[in-house]
């Protein structure tokens, strides 16, 4: 990879709608979401959030006029207890992820670019078109961009079960070695 990076992808456009005081719909929200490098030096990683529910499951986030997209989810921004998180991630040409897990079901679905999936076993899953999904059940992987342009793809985490396998709990990991 080479040390600069092209620029980022624009922020996305995100619309919210609500209720005014006579219970008709309105949008309430109109503005570009910006990214942020997600982990401190690790700048070919941005997120930007679109709307975190975090007053657990069902929300009453319909009965609040507090804006989601500015509540911060857990350390990282990703996932913790009672939430569901709508994010979007951006990850510069030639770069790779850490590999990581979290106790969470995750829709991840291709907007931009190209992006491959790297799991455990060493397996990697090439995805060229927008629109290509994949759904994570707490499974450990990293994101590679294999392209020459940033890459954006949109992840909706939602708190989960950690997986049990042989009877071991697979809960949060970060591995920043591999």
């Amino acid at each position: 990879m080479s040390s600069t990076l092209p620029p980022v992808l624009p922020g996305p456009r995100r619309i919210v709608t609500s209720h005014d005081s006579d219970g008709q719909a309105v949008v309430s929200v109109d503005g570009t979401v910006h990214s942020s490098v997600m982990i401190e030096g690790f700048n070919g990683h941005r997120t930007g959030t679109f709307w975190a529910s975090t007053d657990g499951l069902p929300t009453n986030d319909n009965n609040c006029s507090e804006d989601g997209g500015a509540r911060q989810v857990g350390d990282l921004g990703l996932f913790a207890s009672n939430t569901a998180n709508f994010i979007y991630s951006d990850l510069g040409p030639g770069v790779r992820t850490p590999m990581h897990r979290t106790p969470s079901i995750d829709y991840n679905i291709l907007i931009h670019g190209e992006l491959v999936l790297i799991t455990d076993d060493g397996t990697e899953t090439h995805l060229k078109n927008a629109g290509d999904v994949v759904i994570q059940k707490g499974t450990n992987h990293a994101w590679k961009n294999p392209g020459k342009e940033w890459t954006r793809w949109a992840t909706v985490l939602v708190d989960a079960k950690p997986a049990v396998v042989n009877g071991q709990e697979l809960g949060w990991l970060l591995d920043m070695d591999k």
